[in-house]
């Protein structure tokens, strides 16, 4: 089981306590560092404010040096797929290679109407999607020296140098979601990973056999994915310290037991045990507070051996 760290920074954090946590990842031996891509907080003051998920992470691809770096997900609304581009592949030579984009089509409103960015009707916001997939990939697909033109509905590139490139080959895409069928046609397609947030492991593995059954339709190999999870992480090493992780985020011990990976060091364990038996090879911990980095410390030595 590979396991990453994820944040949320608009709930409140500095670059240096984006940095803090980032290092500590690396240095516990956790595979990646994540994060979210909002600029509005979802409960609490989100104090010092929201920082961009691209800047955060350009600094950090020369703060760390070896765990990969990425987002859970960059919203489609935000930015123009051949400004992505740009700056994904920035980050990436940045890095030396270390750089994975999570892609949506965004959902929070409220974001968008507090910093002036326009929000489609879902239908739209979903082929705007689908479009900046197609574009970005066929940018970083563009042999050097050749031009790119794409024609879309929303999107339209002429003659582009399609520069620069990513140092990786191939970067990896990360799509996720309920895979019901338009979106499963395009993680078959497109994406390297397939992502299930917040879900029982039940409904997890349904998602990941609709994603699989759609790769089988496309002639692609469903192996070829690879198959994640995000769940909430507040672990213990005893039920006291348990307890007082779930107070500090403000969560009831009993939900997180029901919703996430918590409670004491075997009951974690376990947990990703049944998350292992749904079919999931990656899981993406969430951690909430952000200044507790023991938290991280107890995983990597008490959770992460027993895997």
């Amino acid at each position: 089981m590979d396991l990453r760290i994820f944040t949320e920074p608009q709930q409140g954090a500095s670059y240096e306590t984006l940095r803090r946590v980032a290092v500590r990842t690396e240095e516990t031996g956790f595979s990646a560092f994540f994060r979210s891509d909002h600029y509005l907080t979802m409960g609490g003051d989100g104090l010092p404010g929201p920082s961009d998920a691209w800047t955060t992470l350009a600094g950090l691809a020369r703060d760390t040096t070896s765990i990969r770096l990425g987002t859970l997900v960059t919203s489609a609304t935000f930015r123009h797929p051949g400004v992505l581009a740009i700056q994904v592949a920035g980050v990436d030579e940045m890095s030396g290679g270390r750089v994975e984009l999570g892609l949506g089509a965004g959902w929070y409103e409220a974001e968008h109407t507090a910093y002036g960015i326009p929000f489609p009707p879902l239908g739209e916001r979903f082929e705007r999607f689908e479009e900046q997939l197609a574009l970005i990939t066929g940018m970083w697909a563009t042999p050097v020296g050749e031009t790119y033109k794409f024609q879309g509905r929303h999107y339209a590139l002429t003659d582009s140098p399609a520069l620069p490139r990513p140092v990786q080959p191939t970067v990896p895409i990360v799509v996720g979601g309920a895979a019901r069928p338009r979106g499963a046609a395009l993680a078959a397609r497109y994406a390297t990973e397939f992502n299930v947030p917040f879900s029982s492991p039940q409904e997890t593995a349904e998602r990941f056999g609709r994603v699989r059954a759609a790769c089988t339709a496309a002639g692609r190999d469903p192996q070829d994915l690879t198959y994640s999870a995000a769940l909430v992480l507040c672990a213990g090493s005893d039920e006291a310290e348990f307890a007082r992780r779930a107070a500090a985020i403000g969560r009831e011990p009993a939900d997180l037991r029901e919703n996430g990976l918590a409670g004491t060091v075997p009951e974690v364990v376990d947990a990703i045990g049944r998350y292992a038996e749904a079919g999931v090879e990656r899981l993406y911990l969430q951690v909430l507070d952000l200044s507790d980095l023991d938290h991280l410390d107890l995983v990597a030595a008490q959770v992460a051996p027993q895997l």
